[in-house]
């Protein structure tokens, strides 16, 4: 059954969640200014350019680009209250988020066990402080995902569900655009 949401109660809504997508901004540009201050702080250890897998950022950064595709199809579809192909385009959205954050954490593992903890260095202390960040933000998203993927395989799309998927779409786009940053001034640059 679709439930009618006051026009009031919708844009109160989005605008609080416009209002902390603007603080996740701020706290990620504070994360980018540290990060630049701090990426020649190697003390006489490695930095990007020899740490700095490419291929494989790149890699992780198609999945994530992917997934942004993948939920606006979602999102399509349950404007067009199409609950399996909701159920599909999200699950799809969700196992690209989860072999993202995979491979986040499988290069932390790599850069640590080699010796290149955050503890090395100020550039290191802040590239796992800004990118680890970034992979918190996913696994939330991930987390929140789930839940509404559960609600709707239960219960069906409701307007105050369709709502949420908005609101997750959003969160996940605007994380994407912060990993076009990250990829860019973090990793790109770092190899130059």
């Amino acid at each position: 059954m679709t439930q009618a949401i006051p026009s009031t109660d919708v844009t109160k809504t989005e605008f609080g969640f416009w209002i902390y997508l603007m603080t996740d901004l701020i706290l990620f540009a504070t994360l980018f200014a540290t990060y630049a201050v701090l990426k020649n702080n190697t003390f006489g250890g490695p930095g990007g350019h020899e740490l700095f897998n490419m291929p494989f950022v790149l890699t992780e950064t198609m999945l994530l680009l992917t997934s942004s595709y993948t939920s606006g199809l979602g999102i399509l579809a349950a404007h067009r209250l199409d609950k399996r192909k909701v159920l599909l385009w999200f699950g799809i959205t969700a196992l690209l988020g989860l072999a993202f954050v995979s491979m986040e954490l499988y290069e932390f593992h790599h850069l640590y066990v080699e010796g290149n903890s955050w503890r090395r260095s100020g550039f290191l202390s802040a590239f796992f402080t800004l990118v680890g960040t970034h992979g918190l933000h996913i696994s939330i998203g991930l987390l929140w995902m789930t839940t509404l993927l559960v609600k709707v395989y239960r219960k069906g799309l409701s307007t105050a569900t369709i709502r949420k998927l908005s609101l997750l779409s959003m969160f996940w786009h605007f994380l994407d655009v912060v990993w076009i940053f990250i990829f860019t001034i973090v990793y790109l640059i770092g190899v130059a």
